[in-house]
């Protein structure tokens, strides 16, 4: 079953120009670290794939070298050309990034992790970690005792409330805490009923002043939560979302306004201050200005004059060096080449003409530009629709640069897709599989995800 999966996926890639992967190492329930790989691409259907290559055994030290290595023998061991990976979206994890960085491949840094970080450091205030504190007692409080949980749902019914559970925060899930939080102001006149009336458990009744930190944190953090959520997909474009996105969160999300509170205004400004210094970098932004170009949905919307005539630039030169390569242009010649021009050049002489003969212009690169402008002048499409149906249906019109488009919109956001592997490979490896062999763990995932 695997080999015949195998040489399915090993077919469909064949026929792919371009792909973007996604890159990292896991360890299993029995502490056994593995080294994955999954590639995304845009299939000739216009349909956004995403396959998982290989989850090979990694016994080795965890060096970016090792990394680096190990993951061009994937590349090898499909037959992938290294030149046709657009990009590799990571976490910020020093060995991988390292291993990025030394096989020479653009890297783009997961969104979602990005967040994650900025958030992490927003919320490094004492007033903010008492608050949570208290919040996390009080779910445990509820978790451990079933007689809480039913006078709650009581107390819920009395109030009108929604039959809404506590929710339990994760640590390296910041979605978590502001979910756990949103519960809490929620619930919150019917969780001081219960246990205001345990004796063991008034002294976790939260305060005025910790409800009023956590509905701070939640004005600031409560619209982000969405924007995660719906950038951590994998069967639609992404990667162009992000200047957009980001716009977004500078003009209006992130925004202080008004009426809020001195802590809010200090989580907003540390949050954009932050993603804004992280997509700073000149290779990243262009990147992303690229593919937001490429989405008929954005097209040059988020950008300013100069920024587009760039991109415009960046644009024509690609599709002029593809048209370069199918033409099978060389800038080398044979020997016997070589010296038939010479003798050529030796036996024609200039005519009068000559002197006043001038170069034709490139009929091509205009072309090129005149089809990349058509592109750019055409209404948008609708901000909800799929940008890779647009381009099935417009391919035809604009056949340089829908293959653009192919080559860019393939790149994820975030490293979401490899997060779900994660959990995949969990399942696999559970206490009571623990001995399955590192080949047939490999095996076992490839068939679970593809």
């Amino acid at each position: 079953m695997y080999d015949k999966a195998r040489d399915q996926l090993a077919a469909s890639l064949a026929c792919v120009e371009f792909y973007a992967s996604t890159t990292d190492i896991w360890s299993s329930r029995t502490t056994e670290p593995y080294l994955s790989l999954t590639v995304h691409y845009i299939n000739s259907e216009w349909k956004l794939c995403s396959s998982c290559l290989e989850t090979s055994y990694f016994p080795e030290d965890h060096t970016g070298q090792n990394v680096a290595n190990d993951l061009r023998e994937f590349l090898q061991s499909w037959r992938l050309k290294e030149e046709n990976q657009v990009c590799v979206t990571t976490d910020s994890g020093a060995n991988v990034v390292k291993a990025v960085k030394l096989n020479n491949w653009s890297r783009l840094s997961c969104f979602g992790h990005r967040l994650h970080i900025a958030i992490e450091r927003s919320l490094k205030d004492t007033r903010v970690d008492r608050a949570v504190s208290v919040g996390k007692k009080i779910v445990s409080a509820f978790s451990h005792s079933w007689k809480r949980q039913r006078a709650l749902q009581e107390v819920q019914r009395d109030m009108g409330l929604p039959q809404h559970k506590l929710v339990t925060e994760t640590p390296t899930r910041w979605g978590s805490k502001q979910k756990m939080i949103q519960r809490l102001l929620e619930q919150e006149k019917a969780i001081t009923q219960v246990l205001a009336a345990d004796r063991s458990t008034r002294h976790l009744v939260p305060t005025w002043q910790d409800i009023e930190v956590l509905d701070s944190v939640n004005k600031a953090l409560g619209p982000l939560l969405e924007f995660t959520n719906a950038l951590s997909a994998e069967d639609y474009v992404t990667v162009s979302c992000l200047k957009p996105v980001l716009q977004l969160f500078s003009s209006d999300i992130l925004q202080v306004k008004e009426n809020d509170t001195d802590l809010t205004k200090t989580i907003k400004n540390s949050v954009l201050d932050y993603l804004n210094s992280k997509y700073e970098d000149p290779e990243v932004d262009e990147l992303i200005a690229l593919a937001t170009m490429l989405d008929p949905r954005f097209r040059t919307q988020y950008m300013g004059p100069e920024e587009i005539e760039v991109m415009k630039a960046r644009a024509v030169q690609e599709m002029e060096s593809y048209v370069s390569v199918q033409s099978g242009t060389s800038d080398f010649e044979t020997p016997q080449q070589a010296s038939a021009s010479a003798s050529d050049a030796k036996r024609l002489k200039k005519t009068l003409g000559s002197f006043f003969k001038r170069a034709v212009p490139d009929k091509g690169v205009h072309a090129m530009e005149a089809e990349l402008n058509s592109y750019l002048q055409c209404s948008p499409a609708d901000s909800e629709s799929n940008p890779l149906a647009w381009w099935k249906l417009h391919e035809i019109n604009f056949p340089r640069v829908s293959r653009l488009a192919r080559k860019y919109l393939c790149i994820p956001a975030t490293s979401a897709a490899f997060e779900r592997l994660f959990s995949t490979g969990g399942n696999i490896v559970t206490c009571q599989r623990s001995a399955l062999k590192p080949a047939t763990v490999n095996m076992l995932v490839f068939l679970a995800k593809n």
